[in-house]
């Protein structure tokens, strides 16, 4: 019997073409603006992603934060708020103490964001009944993505092959896994490794690629993949991994997963 998560996960590149197709761009950043992207949890991660997608493109300052942190004291020309649920406590609050205009998403348009921002993008079409989000954080990533003008045709053909195929077996039997990502993707693996933890309970760990040799390197046991990447995707490295009295203080092999 399929799950709801299996639905929703499966049916993230529909709701991808949705999003692509029906892009408010009169209520999203425009260009030249000085931005802040808030969130929590998953939405914070995404708001990592579209920030520095959003300044790679040229199109001005873009800062993102956990909402719960964002300092007040800045000025910024609008802020875009994320949330699926619409209730999140710090992203109304948030709301509620700043001066610049405001644009919310979200995927409930009968929640109190909707008098609180200035704008509202409501993508009902990819709300979610499971408690762990997927395919509204995505869905609003690739409208934000279609908004910079990528081109996500590839990603959404991508993603219909992924969710299709098989899961490996050797990630199965991984006991720990570690996120790499570089630029843009950093807050992708961030939310790969947070929806592996909520999903699984899994002891899972994310980095920008390149950090992974500063320390986390040595958690990684037999088997696990290679850690280097440079690629603007994230790339998962598992590893059955031992307790730390009974590995070896040889160098460990790697290899990426097939």
């Amino acid at each position: 019997m399929t799950t709801h998560t299996e639905a929703e996960i499966a049916s993230q590149p529909s709701c991808w073409q949705r999003a692509v197709e029906n892009i408010p761009a009169d209520a999203l950043p425009q260009p030249g603006e000085r931005v802040a992207v808030v969130g929590c949890g998953t939405s914070w991660f995404i708001a990592m992603a579209y920030a520095t997608l959003r300044e790679q493109a040229g199109l001005g300052e873009t800062d993102a934060f956990a909402a719960s942190e964002a300092p007040l004291g800045r000025s910024y020309d609008r802020v875009l708020a994320l949330t699926r649920s619409g209730t999140t406590t710090e992203v109304l609050d948030l709301l509620g103490r700043v001066d610049a205009r405001t644009t919310a998403i979200t995927a409930d348009p009968n929640t109190p964001v909707m008098t609180l921002a200035d704008q509202v993008i409501v993508l009902d079409y990819a709300d979610e009944r499971s408690v762990v989000q997927t395919r509204f954080a995505t869905t609003q990533l690739a409208l934000l993505r279609a908004s910079l003008g990528e081109d996500l045709t590839r990603a959404i053909a991508d993603a219909s092959e992924a969710v299709a195929a098989p899961l490996a077996a050797e990630l199965v039997e991984a006991e720990q896994f570690s996120f790499l990502g570089a630029g843009w993707s950093v807050g992708l693996a961030q939310e790969a490794a947070l929806k592996m933890r909520e999903a699984s309970r899994s002891w899972t760990e994310a980095y920008p690629a390149m950090e992974y040799r500063h320390g986390p390197i040595s958690i990684a046991g037999p088997p696990a993949a290679s850690p280097g990447c440079s690629a603007p995707r994230p790339r998962a490295c598992a590893s059955r991994s031992r307790p730390p009295a009974a590995r070896s203080s040889r160098p460990r092999s790697t290899r990426w997963p097939s």
